[in-house]
């Protein structure tokens, strides 16, 4: 029996048990039924159960799911298309996930069974920096399967694409350029802001010297 305040008080009978918790005003709570006897303890069982979950959630907060991702080859992958597979597993890998690696062959590829293990080579030595894999690259059925796991954080390398690196940016139109995609011409905005002086110190004519609707009242 543990008491209250969390002192063993030795071995008691049920009927004593009993007596005890309701002299307390708290519960009668089996917390271990394979001992020999049976462990109990004088609680509140509501507190009990609210510092059980409790427990549990800081327990669950250090376990980590394991989440795999898979990524797919091809013996005749384009270079491009290999760079960017590599670079979705380096993502994955830098979030603490595993990536599972398979190339499949089709057809007569199995005959050069050679290129597809050149490929996943060189998948891996790219992502070696940020995972190793479980195991050498086996040939199982028709496919080659490699599970990467990743490396510790104090010895992985840092992720190229989340340092900050943004390509240039397409540099503006000049302002001194509109370009009406429409009639294919172009204006000048200073022309248009900033009309050109006449000549000879005459005065600059009104811009609304004729009546702005004349011409389309005529068209009218």
């Amino acid at each position: 029996m543990i008491g209250v305040e969390g002192k063993q008080l030795g071995v008691l009978s049920l009927g004593d048990a009993l007596n005890l918790a309701r002299a307390n005003e708290v519960d009668l709570v089996e917390v271990s039924t394979n001992a020999t006897p049976p462990v109990c303890r004088l609680v509140d069982y509501g507190k009990f159960r609210y510092e059980q979950a409790k427990r549990d959630k800081e327990s669950r907060k250090h376990q980590h799911a394991t989440k795999v991702k898979e990524v797919q080859l091809s013996p005749k992958i384009d270079p491009h298309d290999l760079g960017v597979k590599i670079e979705h597993a380096t993502d994955f890998l830098c979030e603490d996930m595993k990536v599972k690696v398979t190339l499949k062959f089709r057809g007569r590829e199995m005959a050069h069974t050679d290129v597809g293990f050149q490929v996943v080579k060189r998948f891996l030595t790219e992502t070696a920096p940020f995972g190793h894999p479980d195991f050498d690259p086996k040939l199982i059925g028709r496919g080659i399967n490699v599970m990467i796991s990743p490396l510790p954080r104090n010895k992985r390398a840092r992720n190229p694409r989340q340092n900050g690196a943004v390509g240039a940016a397409p540099s503006p139109l000049p302002r001194e350029t509109i370009i009406n995609h429409n009639n294919n011409n172009h204006a000048s905005v200073s022309a248009l802001e900033h009309p050109a002086q006449p000549e000879n110190g005459a005065p600059r004519p009104d811009s609304f010297s004729k009546p702005p609707f004349t011409q389309l009242e005529a068209e009218s």
